[in-house]
């Protein structure tokens, strides 16, 4: 049986127990990292020598970095329609899921940690400011892109979604400014109504 191993509030785990909660796979989930411990414990290092969450046990395959677990899944159980047939459609899941790692998250990150984690006295300002520019300016560009489809590659929800589903959550539950982006809500409001993103997603920042 697949093992889960991250703590719930992580927005990488949700990732992953999202997309196993869509593909109907049974799994057992063991909280992980943060106040729980365990990821600097010698047989945890042996299977993620990052230390991090989440990490997956597949009856012996052993992954972690979310997103490549997510394509791991969605492959492996690409009946399930998470995993685009065609070689183009993969590659466009495959850009966004990239984009959200290398655009996204550099300006996500300084904002929610710098808002939910860190005391109002030791927050760094110009860094969360900065991380609201690019926020904005990355999740304008998907506005625009999701204006010419229901999700993020085409008409089916794909692991794209799951990741920049997580990501828009977490962005969107942030007591900030934010533009006027109506396909980016639209879309938001057909992935949330999700059963599996109720369960694992939708909750306080923490």
């Amino acid at each position: 049986m697949l093992k889960v191993l991250g703590r719930r509030n992580s927005v990488n785990v949700q990732k992953v127990l999202w997309c196993v909660d869509e593909l109907g796979i049974e799994y057992t989930q063991q909280d992980a990292g943060a106040g729980f411990g365990v990821t600097q414990e010698p047989w945890f290092l042996e299977m993620n020598p990052n230390g991090l969450v989440p990490t997956i046990d597949d009856e012996g395959t052993v992954l972690w970095e979310s997103n490549a677990i997510l394509r791991y899944l969605a492959s492996k159980y690409s009946s399930k329609g998470l995993w685009p047939i065609s070689l183009a459609d993969r590659s466009r899941v495959d850009m966004w899921m990239d984009w959200q790692l290398g655009m996204l998250m550099p300006g996500l990150n300084p904002v929610f940690l710098g808002l939910i984690r860190t005391p109002p006295e030791k927050r760094d300002l110009a860094a969360i400011a900065a991380g609201e520019a690019r926020l904005r300016k990355a999740f304008t560009a998907l506005d625009m892109s999701l204006g010419k489809s229901s999700y993020v590659v085409g008409e089916s929800l794909t692991v794209a979604d799951i990741a920049l589903g997580c990501a828009t959550n977490r962005w969107l539950l942030l007591d900030i400014q934010r533009p006027s982006l109506p396909n980016l809500i639209s879309w938001f409001d057909r992935i949330r109504a999700r059963p599996a993103f109720k369960l694992h997603v939708l909750s306080e920042l923490s």
